[in-house]
């Protein structure tokens, strides 16, 4: 199975974006998604933004994810 996260561009380049995921920022490749615009949440999948995501289902998401990890390290 594979899983992917939400992330928000925050910078655009021609095949490729800075994306925020959880506060940490990284780059990942947008040849999938190149409609996307800064400030839209897209799901990143290996490096790659797989979709555009609704802002609501991304921070939906991230909470996800925070439960996840906090379960992790306690």
């Amino acid at each position: 199975m594979c899983v992917g996260v939400p992330a928000k561009v925050i910078e655009k380049q021609e095949f490729s974006a800075l994306v925020d995921v959880m506060g940490s920022r990284t780059t990942v490749g947008i040849i999938f998604v190149p409609e996307v615009e800064v400030g839209e949440y897209v799901i990143v999948h290996a490096g790659q933004a797989m979709s555009i995501i609704d802002e609501e289902y991304a921070k939906e998401s991230v909470e996800e994810w925070r439960k996840l990890t906090d379960a992790r390290t306690s």
